[in-house]
């Protein structure tokens, strides 16, 4: 027997950038990263706009082609894509269909650049075109909504959804650099604001307890939009999922994904929700129950898994809905386990919680303790609910 063998490694290095008005002639952070990379001929760079930004933000695209009259290192594309946002655009092929076209039409190479402004959909939708497209487009992320500029924004997958499963189709494919413009926020509408909170939760509950006392103490100046705390959450949360990523396993080739606690349910909970329910919102729902369910498996303590439900609902999250919850070991939201081990490979993994800031992994879950969990938080969510109507 004889063989051939191969091994090399290929080294990753992206920046995220934290600015203000991103667009404006006086900000010169886009225009100096791009000044500080080797150009190889004539270089491009297309955008694609969220549709929902591009309404709230009416002098976006004039302001894009304004600044790159300017910056001369690049011959910007003045066809700029307006595409559909949220999770609908990651359910429609034929999104995909028309930026791999705009690609081609205009000659984006791969010395060019995919610059995408949006949420986190919009953003995967666009990453994951760039990256088949000539095998790889250099992508450039800008981040819109809090969920996407401190979790899905900063991270190395792409995807879309296919045959009415989450991400079923995507890429492990880093981007050149994310610029997060806390501009946009501030056009966010109550419920997008603070939808990604949740996920910043998951990343203190599995990783980082300060981080978790700290919304604690916190929830009042976050539910009332204050800028400076935002401004820390999402730096921080966006740290800590660097952090991960840059561990042992950033393209997630195990079973075991911590950075997915809640998750399992969350992503089916959005699918039998017709994607109504927004994704930090499935997963705060999912935080919840698989907070309460480590609590019936004897690994948190009750006091514990009581802080986590109440910041929850100090941030005005609904801990639980009529989708979500687990009735008989037919409820439809218990697919999402066979989904979920079905997307990681390998054997279940679901991450739990032992303490505040410390996740463990687990490779079955009881369904009887599941409707359990799902028992309990649906009665703390509705005497939350009475005690607050009789204090007020």
């Amino acid at each position: 027997m004889s063989f051939l063998e191969q091994s090399f490694s290929v080294k990753f290095d992206y920046k995220i950038y934290f600015t203000n008005s991103l667009f404006q002639s006086t900000n010169t952070i886009l225009a100096d990263f791009f000044k500080g990379r080797p150009a190889e001929g004539s270089q491009k760079i297309f955008f694609v706009i969220d549709e929902g930004v591009a309404i709230t933000h009416p002098n976006l695209i004039s302001d894009i082609k304004a600044y790159f009259k300017k910056c001369s290192e690049l011959n910007l594309i003045n066809d700029i894509m307006i595409i559909p946002g949220g999770e609908a655009s990651k359910n429609d092929p034929q999104l995909f269909d028309q930026l791999v076209e705009a690609v081609d039409v205009h000659g984006i190479d791969r010395h060019s650049y995919i610059a995408a402004i949006g949420g986190g959909a919009v953003l995967d939708l666009v990453g994951y075109a760039a990256a088949v497209s000539h095998r790889g487009i250099k992508h450039i992320r800008i981040p819109t909504t809090v969920l996407s500029q401190n979790d899905s924004g900063i991270g190395v997958k792409n995807g879309i959804n296919y045959k009415g499963k989450k991400n079923f189709l995507g890429t492990f494919a880093p981007p050149t650099a994310v610029f997060n413009d806390e501009q946009f926020l501030q056009t966010l509408s109550d419920r997008d604001y603070r939808s990604g909170i949740s996920e910043a939760i998951k990343v203190a509950l599995i990783k980082d307890p300060a981080f978790f006392y700290w919304i604690e103490d916190h929830a009042n100046e976050l539910a009332s939009k204050h800028t400076d705390s935002m401004n820390y959450l999402i730096k921080h949360c966006a740290k800590l999922h660097l952090d991960h990523i840059a561990g042992a396993d950033p393209f997630e080739t195990g079973s075991a994904r911590p950075l997915d606690f809640g998750h399992w349910s969350a992503h089916k909970q959005e699918q039998l929700s017709q994607f109504t329910v927004l994704h930090g919102e499935a997963v705060a729902m999912g935080i919840a129950l698989d907070s309460t369910y480590s609590f019936f498996a004897g690994l948190l303590t009750e006091d514990k898994l009581q802080r986590i439900l109440s910041v929850m609902l100090q941030l005005s999250f609904e801990i639980t809905d009529p989708i979500i919850q687990i009735k008989d070991t037919q409820s439809p939201i218990l697919k999402g386990l066979t989904e979920f081990q079905e997307h990681l490979g390998g054997k279940l993994t679901i991450t739990l919680l032992t303490d505040l800031g410390t996740g463990k992994e687990v490779h079955e879950m009881d369904h009887q303790l599941l409707i359990k969990a799902s028992d309990y938080v649906a009665n703390f969510a509705k005497n939350n609910l009475v005690l607050n109507s009789i204090n007020h």
